[in-house]
């Protein structure tokens, strides 16, 4: 067993819950990064656009929040985790407003011998019975992890604790499948355990649904330090960071019942150590990153097809002094324009502290912000594209205290609608989310009309009516009309 002292707490853990294979040496140096604040295409020229740093953390309100990204709450708030910081200094879940008030929700290691987690790094995510659902790295029962829900009052309830054996060490964001359970990795080394995918039901019902390296010369993959994505065929995909034909990393793909498929082996030139969930842009083909490619050892942006054909788009560290930005984490997000949108954990212009970044589905980029320490560096995790239209995200460190940020970036997207899900049959309940919602006068999908009830001045209650087709769905206000995000899929 290994001691994490942090600030007079100790933590007894697994040997095996801290390591990582050399290909993670971005996880390595982040760790020792944050025990050490424990205890102390061709890129063009941005278009206009407003940045703003909504809230630098104070470490009592948390610190360093990791690979996470903020999801959207009902009430039109931002959720999100720290890996630090709070009233244990291991971490807290906070609530965000859109003008910048924060609200610390839970304080992990609350419990004795932190039985309710600790360093939760992946972000959460909000199920069709309106409670966030999230992952600890560390902690719970037997120190190796833990998988909890939680009230949006800050009510955490752990519905299971790792035990090395079913996995340890969950990094990413989990993803409610149209089944209504919960798919989700975890990461680390446990023997010759090198990562799994699992489900678990809202109650609690865990089942390993597949571990890593079970084939020769881990050709399936293994640490997939990424979350899942549910496709439109019903599958689920993801990345490993490491594995495959030439050890650089896998794309997978995965029925309900546990079947994988290698789709791709990364093998190098091509980008290595996929640290991302992929995104299904609106084409039907995949949009993910990776951590480096060699020799430059810098990252990449890729598109890779249902079938598994896979184009590289763009190699980071593409103009002198890596003004472009290099080495990535965060997952892509496609915007209401249709290009994609991310960020890097380094280069840029000033400080060289990482930037953000647009690219269009053929590989054109363009940077849209340099980080630089005062307002935030180092952006780990993606970002969210909230209803308002702009964007928001979080620095691992900086700020006014050096503990990371949460910021809001507007390059002149307008507000729309987001539906929950985005997919169902007739009769399916519809939760459609946006601002200014009160005076809505009509919900349509696809033309279609349909009863609906407000909720709030953010969101709206709904069902998928009797005749409707697949397509945008609409909501008519006194100050215009919202158009969803992505189309309703009516299923049969």
């Amino acid at each position: 067993m290994a001691e994490l002292r942090t600030c007079g707490l100790s933590i007894a853990l697994p040997e095996r819950a801290l390591e990582r294979d050399s290909v993670k040496k971005f996880e390595s140096s982040r760790l020792a990064y944050m025990v050490l604040v424990f205890c102390a295409a061709a890129v063009i020229d941005a278009p206009a656009q407003t940045f703003e740093t909504l809230i630098s953390f104070n470490r009592t309100n948390g610190a360093l929040p990791g690979l996470m990204s903020l999801v959207q709450g009902t009430d039109g708030n931002f959720y999100g985790t720290t890996t630090s910081g709070g009233a244990n200094n291991l971490g807290t879940v906070f609530k965000i407003t859109p003008q910048g008030k924060l609200t610390t929700l839970h304080s992990f290691c609350s419990l004795p011998n932190c039985g309710d987690g600790g360093f939760a790094e992946g972000g959460l995510v909000q199920a069709t019975n309106g409670d966030f659902y999230g992952t600890t790295v560390l902690g719970g029962a037997y120190g190796y992890g833990t998988v909890f829900s939680m009230t949006s009052d800050g009510t955490l309830t752990t519905l299971h604790s790792f035990d090395g054996t079913d996995g340890l060490n969950p990094e990413s964001t989990l993803v409610q499948a149209t089944d209504g359970d919960f798919y989700g990795t975890t990461s680390a080394y446990y023997g010759n355990l090198v990562g799994t995918v699992f489900k678990i039901t809202p109650q609690g019902n865990f089942t390993t649904l597949y571990s890593f390296c079970s084939q020769a010369n881990c050709s399936d993959g293994n640490f997939p330090v990424g979350g899942l994505v549910q496709a439109t065929n019903g599958d689920l995909y993801g990345t490993t960071a490491d594995g495959g034909a030439f050890g650089y990393g896998t794309v997978f793909r995965m029925t309900s019942d546990g079947t994988l498929t290698t789709l791709y082996s990364f093998d190098g030139t091509d980008g290595s150590s996929p640290y991302a969930t992929l995104v299904q842009a609106t084409d039907g083909d995949f949009y993910g990153i990776t951590n480096a490619a060699y020799p430059q050892e810098t990252g990449t942006v890729f598109r890779i097809r249902p079938g598994g054909e896979l184009t590289t788009l763009h190699t980071f560290c593409s103009l002198p002094g890596c003004r472009d930005g290099f080495f990535l984490t965060g997952a892509l997000v496609q915007a209401t324009d249709g290009n994609f949108y991310g960020a890097t954990n380094e280069g840029g212009v000033d400080s060289a502290g990482g930037t953000v970044f647009k690219t269009t589905p053929e590989g054109k980029l363009t940077t849209l912000h340099n980080f630089h320490l005062t307002h935030g560096e180092q952006p780990y995790g993606g970002l969210l594209q909230a209803t308002n239209g702009n964007f928001y995200g979080a620095t691992f460190i900086g700020g006014t205290d050096a503990a990371g940020t949460v910021y809001g970036l507007s390059v002149g997207l307008g507000p729309f609608a987001k539906i929950q899900p985005d997919l169902g049959n007739v009769g399916t309940k519809v939760i459609v989310l946006g601002y200014n919602l009160a005076d809505a006068t009509s919900v349509t999908f696809n033309g279609t009309a349909a009863r609906f009830s407000i909720v709030s001045d953010t969101e709206i209650q709904t069902s998928v009516p009797q005749g409707a087709s697949t397509g945008i769905v609409k909501v008519a206000t006194p100050s215009g009309t919202l158009r969803s995000d992505v189309p309703f899929r009516v299923t049969k």
